[in-house]
């Protein structure tokens, strides 16, 4: 087994210290001690260093400036001192580089919530599919749309529904199964509205899947979230494509199923009525 180096020692390394303090700062660049001193740190924090994506030169840089403080001077350990002074730099140093920004403003402002930069080529999706700042949604309020068909009609239609039908017989079929109809419109008409933009039934999942100013707005959780857009819009399992879990309820409605018909199969309106909010006057229809 190799014999410890000699700066391992605590007290040996505080001597070192104290005579290098007050031989003056030239004693750092011409003594070969404090030459071994350095070369010994940056081995001694070099993983530390590549634990945070830095150049072990950063963390010996670190170490220097801190053994040349008082604090490590009369410390019992000054290696105590030295270690912890450099993970903290090195830590300030990572946030930063990934922030843009100084270490000194990561130190004396709250970022703790921020999350590093990124490119827009960094993401497969398109940015606009999940940043709420590039969002706009139609507003359909004004626009008259035909009755909802009644749902004791047992008549068989003769033609696919249109959009807007399928969309208020799917808001009606919500407020049946004890949503606010404020918040039944809402969030059908925002996964219309997805739809329409992303053009994909796996994109609009996605994004939405990790909307959260929606489900928010709804006040229901992630699971419940989830279990509507998967009623509304269809399992993504390819298995399941032409199942009725596979279509979703707006595609059954559109190819012209009765509102009847929607919750024969599966667990649909269970997952809807369990997903239903608390009524709030925070939701406007």
């Amino acid at each position: 087994m190799n014999d410890p180096h000699p700066f391992e020692d605590p007290q040996q390394l505080r001597m070192l210290l104290v005579a290098l303090h007050y031989a003056g700062d030239g004693a750092w660049e011409h003594d070969p001690d404090a030459a071994e001193l350095l070369a010994f740190a940056t081995t001694k924090y070099a993983s530390l260093a590549v634990k945070h994506h830095l150049d072990p030169a950063e963390a010996a840089s670190a170490a220097w400036d801190v053994m040349r403080t008082r604090a490590a001077r009369i410390a019992d350990d000054p290696w105590a001192v030295i270690t912890h002074s450099v993970a903290l730099n090195l830590f300030y140093e990572e946030r930063a580089r990934g922030l843009l920004c100084g270490a000194d403003q990561v130190r004396s402002e709250d970022v703790a919530d921020f999350h590093d930069a990124e490119r827009i080529s960094d993401r497969d999706t398109n940015i606009a599919d999940y940043h709420p700042s590039f969002w706009s949604l139609d507003d359909v309020s004004e626009i008259e749309a035909p009755p909802a068909p009644d749902p004791d009609d047992e008549e068989p239609q003769d033609e696919p529904t249109n959009a807007f039908v399928a969309l208020d017989t799917a808001v009606h079929a919500f407020v049946e199964l004890g949503w606010p109809r404020p918040a039944a419109r809402m969030a059908l008409e925002c996964i219309a509205a997805r739809l329409i933009r992303t053009g994909s039934k796996h994109s609009t999942f996605e994004s939405l899947r990790r909307d959260r100013s929606i489900r928010c707005q709804l006040d229901i959780d992630q699971d419940s979230w989830v279990s509507v857009l998967h009623a509304v819009l269809g399992h993504e399992n390819p298995d399941l494509g032409r199942t009725a879990a596979g279509r979703g309820i707006l595609q059954r409605l559109l190819i012209g199923e009765r509102l009847d018909e929607l919750f024969l199969v599966g667990r649909i309106a269970e997952a809807i009525a369990t997903a239903a909010p608390v009524p709030t006057e925070s939701i406007h229809a």
